[in-house]
């Protein structure tokens, strides 16, 4: 029994799309999450900004909170710091969001379909996915693309209106007919939000959700190191780089329905990173 906290982070509000499942799984965990709504979004970012800004949030999830494990609501940072961080903290486990998806695909599609993930700048650049489904099925086929404004205007609450739809389309009309695409791939922990507007734009795709996908792993390697928590009252608390109120906003739509004890912080990074020298 072990309980210690599972901490979450994410560049801004949409990790919190993968909570909900964690806690109908698994009640007794304590839930630490780090939004990065002060320097969102991530994926237009250097890779080596990027990288940087996962290290001074994990850093602060081990040394502050003690958390037990990492779970990476970030398929930008899991496409580029995952290494990185699992190397830097070997004394827990780090779990990434792209590999579950992938198995995700490799399971339940076969060589006939046609696999199209969408993302981050700085996501599909590395083709994390790709690589990692075709690994999996060398045969199988898969396109990407960037969808750089989504995030932005997520994270400001344009989510179900005629905006948002029209991006939708600029990104996805001629991405889906030219390529094909039966299965989509939500490459980005931000866009589980837009879900319903991207079904009503195209009812026959098909949608793979990574943010649900992490509890696979998340069960797993409780089960594999036997760190479940015995908390039968577990206070979740959610920081923020920028306690905005549509960060607010997005907790009190989520834990309105898990009716669940929340804290919100505002947390200063440099400041926490000055003074551990």
């Amino acid at each position: 029994m072990d309980n210690r906290p599972i901490g979450f982070f994410d560049s801004g509000l949409g990790g919190l799309t993968c909570i909900p499942y964690i806690l109908r799984a698994f009640p007794n965990e304590r839930i630490i999450y780090f939004g990065d709504t002060a320097r969102t979004p991530y994926g237009s970012k250097a890779p080596a900004t990027i990288s940087k800004f996962a290290v001074e949030i994990a850093d602060f999830l081990v040394d502050a909170q003690n958390v037990k494990m990492i779970a990476i609501a970030c398929n930008t940072v899991s496409a580029i710091a995952l290494a990185e961080l699992r190397q830097r903290y070997p004394q827990i486990p780090v779990l990434g969001i792209i590999s579950p998806a992938a198995h995700t695909v490799a399971r339940t599609c076969d060589k006939q379909n046609r696999i199209g993930v969408i993302g981050t700048k700085a996501t599909i650049a590395s083709e994390a996915y790709s690589k990692k489904i075709l690994g999996l099925a060398p045969d199988f086929r898969v396109f990407g693309q960037a969808c750089p404004a989504l995030v932005p205007l997520i994270e400001e609450g344009i989510i179900h209106n005629h905006i948002m739809e029209l991006t939708i389309k600029y990104y996805l009309d001629r991405f889906l007919e030219t390529n094909n695409i039966d299965t989509l791939v939500l490459g980005c922990t931000h866009y589980p939000l837009i879900r319903e507007s991207i079904l009503k734009l195209y009812p026959r795709l098909r949608i793979i959700d990574p943010s649900e996908e992490l509890l696979l792993s998340v069960s797993d390697t409780l089960n594999k190191y036997d760190i479940y928590s015995g908390d039968q009252n577990p206070d979740h608390v959610f920081y923020a780089s920028d306690l905005s109120e549509n960060f607010i906003n997005m907790i009190n739509l989520i834990f309105r329905v898990l009716d669940k004890p929340v804290a919100f912080n505002n947390f200063d990074l440099e400041a926490f990173q000055e003074k551990r020298g």
